[in-house]
């Protein structure tokens, strides 16, 4: 399939591995559960950004920190939903989620086990690895912003100062 585009709307069926933060002890999780994003995305704005791994050095120190300072520049700009996925199984993106201090729902920690949404849509770094992407949804489906990062290690159209930008 062709990378997602502006205008596209967000494909059916796109279901993620779940486990929700509801404590801030790392070492402490419960059971991961399916998230329907097709299904809880209706009728939401939603910036999704997808990084290669959790805890690896640019995911960790270049891109999560831009998303979690500007949050509240998000959810004023009418975004319901920012989610982060990367291919690590959900244990680890809740641990992801704890130590950098997120909270209940703030930012959705998905785990995209197989990298299924990035091989569908071209951004893949490798067989079983996610690319570094991001998105924007609209209340309607439609896709507002969509971009890839050329080379993984890097962070700009992929970054929250760009998604910001064009919402």
């Amino acid at each position: 399939m062709a990378p997602l585009q502006v205008g596209d709307g967000f494909p059916e069926g796109v279901k993620f591995d779940w486990v929700p933060i509801i404590d801030s002890d790392p070492k402490t999780c419960g059971r991961p559960q399916e998230y329907d994003a097709s299904k809880e995305w209706k009728g939401k704005k939603v910036v999704l950004f997808s990084v290669p791994g959790a805890f690896t050095p640019s995911c960790q120190a270049n891109h999560l920190p831009g998303y979690i300072a500007k949050l509240g520049e998000f959810k004023s700009k009418g975004v319901d939903v920012v989610a982060v996925i990367a291919s690590n199984d959900a244990w680890v993106m809740n641990a992801w989620g704890k130590i950098n201090g997120i909270q209940g729902d703030d930012i959705l920690f998905l785990s995209d086990t197989k990298s299924g949404l990035s091989k569908n849509h071209g951004w893949s770094a490798g067989p079983d690895r996610n690319g570094r992407w991001a998105i924007a949804i609209g209340t309607d489906g439609k896709i507002v912003y969509a971009d890839h990062e050329e080379s993984p290690g890097q962070v700009t159209v992929s970054g929250a100062d760009a998604v910001l930008a064009k919402l």
